[in-house]
Parts: structure tokens; sequence; C-alpha cells
């Protein structure tokens, strides 16, 4: 029935009629909850639950039961519910030691409903991510020995998301029943949502990324050296500006007609200005 560990503080359990091992945790201080749901699902497969269920099962059943619960314990915790003769008695034993007596149980129910309650999906923050925070707080629940019903698990998720999955949640909140959806679903849905976010919005950066490029390696030579011929033309207006832009043998002088400079640092221009202002003067003298 049962293998070698093949990891420190599991073991392989291995169901009758199967080949399939299955991997037990240690149960320790902070684990309980997985602990919980593991052993459960081993004892089910064995076809032994019932051991923990019902008040007598015959002799085999409950020793086998025993037996599987008993390696998956801390030995201080062991020698403590040892004196129990039935599996029923030695599960709730460690039941009560984790999450303490009914009294205790109700308190942290109500404090896992306040956390529900209060849990939002962040803007950041990934469908797989948040699905995850509520699916925890179920298990927390079913260790607890209590249930939350599949339709307020699938509100609960549709209402707490970001607006940008209104798109997707208000249809599914229109046009589907879901008081038979189940959670798997609801997240299935919105997940294919956001994988579509997630794809447009790549598309988008690289369309970005491709025009800033064409820019950096056209704009110069097509737009800017044309804006700066037009705005900075004659008198040499707006000088220095336009200075380190790097690599400028793209660039005409609409004044000249040269390559490799702006109208506004034309030297030629700036030598024509002269001799006609020059030329204006000495017309102003003779006048």
């Amino acid at each position: 029935m049962a293998g070698g560990s093949k990891e420190e503080g599991s073991k392989e359990v291995v169901a009758q009629g199967t080949a399939v091992p299955f991997q037990c945790p240690k149960l320790t201080e902070t684990n309980y909850t997985t602990w919980y749901i593991m052993i459960e699902t081993v004892l089910r497969a064995y076809g032994h639950w019932d051991a923990i269920t019902k008040d007598a099962v015959d002799e085999k059943k409950n020793y086998t039961t025993k037996g599987i619960i008993f390696q998956m314990l801390p030995e201080n915790v062991l020698l403590q519910v040892a004196k129990h003769k039935n599996a029923k008695d030695v599960w709730e034993s460690v039941k009560v030691r984790y999450i303490g007596a009914e009294w205790v149980q109700k308190a942290r129910l109500q404090t896992l409903r306040n956390e529900l309650e209060m849990l939002k999906m962040k803007d950041n923050e990934s469908i797989n991510d948040f699905s995850g925070k509520i699916s925890g707080i179920v298990a927390k629940f079913k260790s607890l020995g209590s249930t939350l019903e599949e339709e307020v698990i699938v509100r609960k998720f549709l209402n707490s998301v970001p607006k940008k999955y209104l798109p997707i949640v208000s249809p599914i909140e229109q046009y589907s029943d879901l008081e038979t959806m189940t959670f798997e679903e609801a997240v299935g849905r919105v997940k294919a949502y956001e994988e579509r976010l997630q794809s447009h919005e790549e598309k988008e950066e690289e369309q970005g990324q491709v025009m800033m490029a064409s820019e950096q390696k056209h704009g110069d030579s097509s737009g800017h050296g044309r804006g700066c011929g037009k705005n900075f033309e004659r008198g040499g207006r707006g000088r220095g500006r336009g200075k380190g832009r790097g690599n400028k043998s793209g660039i005409r002088c609409y004044d000249c007609g040269d390559f490799g400079h702006f109208s506004y640092e034309c030297t030629k221009w700036n030598e024509k200005d002269k001799e006609a202002n020059l030329i204006e003067d000495e017309e102003s003298a003779l006048l």
C-alpha cells in the first residue's frame, strides 16, 4: 500500500488497483488546509472515506485508514492521537488541534467571510493570481467543515475584477445562468478576454515601436528639416535651437539647397543676408 518517501516531508501512497502514486505531505504547523485536502483525496481513492464519516466500519478498513493518517503526522502529534481506537476519532482529534473547537471554528469562518467580502482584484493583478486567492479561501472554508455555494463564488469573482473587464463581465451576468455556472467556467471566460487584451496591447506596443523607429529614421529629413526651413528662414531667427541632433547628412537646407544642416544654421544665407544689408546701407547713404 505505501511506498518509500521520495522527498523529505512527504510519502508516496499507491491506491489499490492502480499504479498512480499520491504524494502526501507531512502535517506541519502551517499546512493543515492543504494536508486536509490531500489526505481526504487519498482516503476517497482507497474507498476509506466512510471510516471518517461513519461511527463504525469493519476493523481492517479502520486500521488501514488510521495507518494512512498516522504516517502523515509528525511524531509529537502521532503520540497524542494514537490513543484513539477509531480512525474517525483520530481525524477529529487532529482537526481540533489545528483549527480549534467548534466556537473557534465559527470565529474563523466569520473571519474568512470578511476576508472574501473585502477581496478585490488589483489593476496589475492577473486573473490566475486573483482566482487563486478566491480558491484558497474556499479551501479554508472546506477545511473548517463549511462550504460556499458555487453561485456565491462566481458572483464574487465577477464583481471584484477591474473595470477593464466589464465588456466580458456584463454579457456573462446578463445572458448566462449564474446559478448553474461553475467557478472554473467563469474564470476561463474572463481569462480568455484577458489574453485578448494582452494580445492587443502587445500589437499596439509593436506598432508604436515601428512608428517611432520610422520617425527616427525619416522624420528629421522629411519632416523636421522642412519645418525648420519654414520656421527659421531668413535673418537667422531661432539660432541655437536644434543643436546636437546627431547625424544631419540626410537633412537638406531649404535656403541654399545643400545637405548637412538646417536652414537656420546656413552660413551661406547669413553671408547673403550680410551682403544685402551692406548694399541697403550704401544705398541709404547715397540718398
